[in-house]
């Protein structure tokens, strides 16, 4: 696994497969830190955009916060979105209806408890009926991780040949 955190910028070519890792980060708890562990033995790069130090009331910060995931979503072959039940999460619930209209790959995940829930299924079904949506984090962590297995066969299979 190799791994890019907000702000810095990745100016490198990799073989591996970009993943985004959209979702809560203020006024919720860490679950970035719990996708990196689950994920960090396949081969997948992933871009965290929580930071360590980040002053929400620093205009020059939120610019470059904002350009930073601009600049990685768009790189990202690969989207994961999490929804926690503490935040409504409206940046995201944005990044989420721009995404489901592209052709990256989507993984979706919402706490139950999640106030927007049923706006986050529906779109989701009406935009991406094959995105399967998941409860909770390690759910989505599997997901990603069945996804990987599976894309790293077909790159086998396809070397082989």
């Amino acid at each position: 696994m190799l791994y890019i955190e907000a702000p810095k910028f990745d100016y490198y070519r990799h073989f591996q497969l970009p993943v985004f890792l959209a979702g809560g980060i203020t006024n919720c708890p860490d679950w970035q830190s719990i996708m990196v562990q689950r994920l960090s033995d396949i081969d997948v790069l992933i871009y965290n955009p929580r930071r360590k130090n980040f002053s929400i009331d620093d205009p020059s910060a939120t610019e470059l916060q904002i350009f930073w995931e601009h600049t990685y979503l768009k790189k990202a072959k690969c989207i994961l979105f999490w929804f926690p039940f503490e935040s409504l999460c409206p940046i995201v619930l944005f990044e989420l209806g721009f995404w489901l209209n592209s052709d990256k790959k989507i993984f979706v995940g919402t706490h139950a408890d999640y106030k927007r829930r049923v706006d986050v299924e529906v779109q989701t079904m009406l935009a991406r009926p094959d995105v399967e949506i998941v409860y909770n984090v390690y759910e989505l962590a599997d997901q990603v991780r069945e996804y990987f297995w599976d894309y790293d066969s077909e790159v086998g299979r396809k070397a082989r040949k």
